[in-house]
């Protein structure tokens, strides 16, 4: 089966799009026909406007995030506010056509793993009927091993196996920043745990990719 990356979070705003662009393009420079999808979002497109950006228009607006909704709100509640209701079955038929068309797929989702994307199902269930490995992201901060072991401890036992941790600087580092994860890898395997630098919403690639670090910490989360 060809590869299908899951982008979580802990919480919304931790960073998945700005990870999902910078696997996409990492990918893409490789010479790997990545699928970058937000197939659900409520609240405004601006991550799937970045993920088209990141695969220079290789897929439409609408082929990336075929869903969205007006309401900043849980996608599964912002649809019913529009009398619209959306199936797991539908996205994941939406989603199984990239997977066949692609070497590699990623799948961001929407809030935390948690969060109602739509009828009676949420980012868990979407992971586990595309058989996708969890890439959890969360913020470097105080707070976050917490956050991101209540994440683990949602999944199933093989998807968790499976999982890996991306924690991404934050704007304010606090003390906590620095030891997150030697705390997280008394739980956790390092080889599955990563740290990012912070890029911000708005980046160069040509320039963050000259760094050699960068370009092993996308391999390595990318890798089977």
């Amino acid at each position: 089966m060809k590869p299908t990356f899951f982008i979580t979070g802990t919480d919304t705003g931790v960073g998945k799009t700005v990870l999902t662009v910078l696997l996409a393009q990492f990918l893409r420079e490789q010479g790997v026909k990545v699928a970058a999808l937000k197939p659900v979002c409520s609240g405004g497109r601006d991550d799937a406007v970045a993920l088209h950006a990141a695969l220079d228009g290789k897929l439409t607006l609408d082929e990336i995030n075929p869903w969205h909704f007006r309401a900043p709100i849980a996608p599964a509640y912002a649809a019913k506010l529009e009398n619209k209701k959306l199936k797991l079955s539908a996205v994941r038929a939406h989603i199984s056509v990239w997977q066949k068309n692609s070497d590699v797929t990623l799948v961001e989702g929407a809030g935390g793993l948690l969060s109602p994307l739509g009828e009676d199902f949420d980012s868990r269930d979407l992971i586990v009927a595309l058989c996708a490995t969890p890439i959890i992201v969360a913020q470097n901060r105080l707070g976050a091993v917490n956050h991101i072991l209540l994440t683990l401890a949602a999944l199933p036992k093989n998807l968790r196996a499976r999982a890996k941790v991306v924690l991404m600087s934050p704007a304010r580092p606090d003390f906590a920043t620095a030891t997150n994860t030697k705390l997280l890898v008394q739980f956790f395997p390092p080889e599955q745990i990563f740290e990012l630098p912070r890029f911000g919403k708005f980046f160069l690639s040509a320039k963050v990719f000259k760094q050699p670090r960068l370009k092993r910490t996308l391999s390595a989360l990318v890798a089977a």
